[in-house]
């Protein structure tokens, strides 16, 4: 009985799981007072908001910040495109306020060619560590022999080898 509760349970749990990962959940910060009335615009504002950085949260695109700088930018953008800017003036607005650091997607250029190359440069680094620990092995270090016995190592070598000819030999 106590099997067959528990079976259920884990069925039903699985099911409860299932259907909450299956609905789908926007995750859109965007309030009702900063949607604009035309769906055209709407959609250009966030196509665009969803290509810029949150500057606080920085991992998150405007659209999904909460923050309230995230709000101001969304704001902000869809201002500028009711006044009348395309999509590029509109970014290029923001990155000129911003830096190009507030792009999701930075272009390739010699200010952000630091940032394109990190990751590589983060892995050979790792690879050279791991080559380092890993890679090759250490030879022991020894002094380096001189040829010679001294006195104390002769006359020790001597009777080990005399107490060794002395003993009987076991067949």
């Amino acid at each position: 009985m106590r099997s067959l509760t528990r079976r259920i349970a884990c069925i039903a749990l699985a099911a409860w799981t299932g259907a909450a990962a299956a609905l789908p959940v926007p995750a859109y910060a965007v309030t009702p007072q900063e949607v604009l009335a035309d769906t055209a615009l709407e959609a250009r504002a966030r196509g665009i908001s969803a290509e810029l950085r949150c500057l606080v949260c920085q991992n998150q695109s405007i659209d999904d910040s909460d923050a309230p700088l995230a709000h101001d930018l969304r704001v902000l953008v869809r201002e500028r495109l009711t006044a009348g800017d395309t999509d590029q003036e509109v970014r290029d607005f923001i990155v000129a306020r911003y830096g190009a650091f507030v792009l999701l997607k930075p272009p390739f250029s010699a200010e952000t060619l630091l940032l394109w190359l990190m990751p590589l440069l983060a892995l050979g680094g790792a690879v050279l560590i791991l080559w380092n620990a890993f890679g090759t092995p250490r030879k022991a270090e020894a002094a380096p022999p001189t040829g010679k016995l001294s006195a104390e190592e002769q006359a020790a070598l001597d009777a080990l080898l005399k107490s060794e000819q002395e003993r009987p030999a076991k067949n």
